[in-house]
């Protein structure tokens, strides 16, 4: 199935130029950009989307797969979860998104119960080691995307990069 599955990696609102701010144009067009490499991607037969969850790029990334498997029903969509408390202090609102997009994924993966300093690292780990492209909102910051994208390419991952 690793050939068909693509998982996400992106940046937070605090490392993009609009930050929360969703209906800034940039945004708008992020979202749009991101829905046509969705579209090319399952044009390639990618049909098993992997997502972490994250606020930010994650968000966007499930969003915009939950938006392709309307039109395309041999989409699926996949939540890999760092911890059961991935969530628990983000604001209701975020909180509120988080869980209508979880209600609508064909699988959610919990990589551990409780929150520990690794569990990030192991999401993604996870998300790698089941996938062969790993689509990453990147703009060059050190973080957590840049790890996942290292531990991408390491495994030998087709990386599609997005520029915010």
């Amino acid at each position: 199935m690793r050939e068909i599955t693509c998982c996400f990696t992106g940046h937070r609102p605090d490392k993009l130029p609009w930050g929360d701010r969703e209906q800034d144009p940039r945004c708008v067009a992020l979202k749009r950009r991101l829905a046509a490499v969705l579209r090319q991607t399952y044009d390639r037969g990618y049909r098993h989307f992997i997502c972490g969850m994250a606020q930010g790029g994650d968000l966007y990334f499930a969003e915009a797969v939950l938006a392709l498997r309307a039109r395309c029903p041999d989409v699926t969509l996949e939540a890999a979860l760092p911890c059961a408390s991935q969530a628990d202090a983000w604001p209701a609102w975020l909180q509120k998104r988080y869980r209508a997009i979880l209600r609508q994924c064909d699988a959610e993966t919990l990589i551990q119960e409780q929150y520990t300093p690794g569990c990030m690292h192991r999401r993604d780990q996870y998300m790698i080691q089941r996938s062969s492209l790993l689509i990453a909102l990147y703009a060059g910051t050190p973080g957590g995307t840049a790890f996942t994208i290292r531990e991408g390419l390491n495994a030998g991952l087709e990386i599609l990069q997005i520029q915010p």
